[in-house]
């Protein structure tokens, strides 16, 4: 019997892989089990030695995975694009995020604004200090522990506006999201799949890849709030 598939991926792709998980153990008779922690800890595990198959992780962390040896060549591909959205605690009044001049105005009403770790919080803090907000905002700043929901600071009370991946503040209790941000704003984040150089089962873990990136996986990660990245020209392998 073929043992069971092991995968890692970052949080914001971790509801989107359960279900797929399931499609692909019931529809393809391959078993995998993902298991899913913050993109930083993702790497850090992947380089000091941690056997899996398959491996998820934002585009840019995934691409210096693979700089370094840790994937099969030519296994790189894009899945998934993710905005970042920005929410506000249930029961707080909805903001207008039409422009840069909400976006502004949101920032600068916000007693604590919440983000996460990885490639989106490093995008929000260049986009706040390209906004010449950083002085302003820097005590307020309050970045959620690797592997923690933003959204969980927002539902705690311990920040009262927070940006992060769609797929990670949608359906949350006590979450309400405002949109994604305005315009030249926008940060949006890339999600790609391979084949870790450790996997002892490489030809079935690139199955997982083809159905990962199949019109079917799809459909789930757009009810997960992503889009297919081969719909966007300016994706990696476009």
């Amino acid at each position: 019997m073929d043992q069971e598939l092991s995968g890692l991926s970052s949080m914001a792709t971790r509801l989107i892989l359960a279900d797929l998980s399931d499609h692909i153990r019931r529809d393809h008779g391959i078993s995998v089990r993902f298991e899913s922690a913050g993109g930083v800890e993702v790497a850090r595990r992947v380089r000091e030695g941690t056997e899996a198959d398959v491996i998820v992780l934002a585009d840019d962390a995934l691409a210096e995975l693979e700089r370094e040896g840790h994937l099969r060549a030519g296994s790189m591909r894009p899945l998934w694009i993710s905005q970042v959205v920005a929410a506000v605690p249930a029961g707080l009044r909805v903001p207008a995020l039409r422009s840069e001049s909400d976006l502004r105005t949101v920032l600068l009403a916000a007693e604590r604004v919440a983000y996460s770790t990885g490639p989106s919080g490093t995008a929000l803090v260049d986009l706040i200090t390209g906004l010449d907000l950083a002085e302003t905002l820097r005590t307020r700043l309050v970045q959620a522990p690797p592997g923690v929901p933003v959204g969980s600071l927002l539902a705690s009370g311990e920040a009262d506006l927070a940006f992060q991946q769609h797929s990670e503040l949608m359906d949350l209790p006590g979450v309400v999201i405002i949109g994604p941000l305005p315009g030249n704003t926008a940060i949006s984040s890339t999600f790609s799949a391979g084949v870790l150089a450790a996997s002892t089962q490489p030809s079935r873990a690139f199955e997982v890849l083809d159905i990962l990136g199949s019109d079917a996986a799809s459909k789930t990660a757009g009810a997960r709030g992503m889009r297919a990245a081969r719909a966007d020209p300016g994706c990696l392998g476009q």
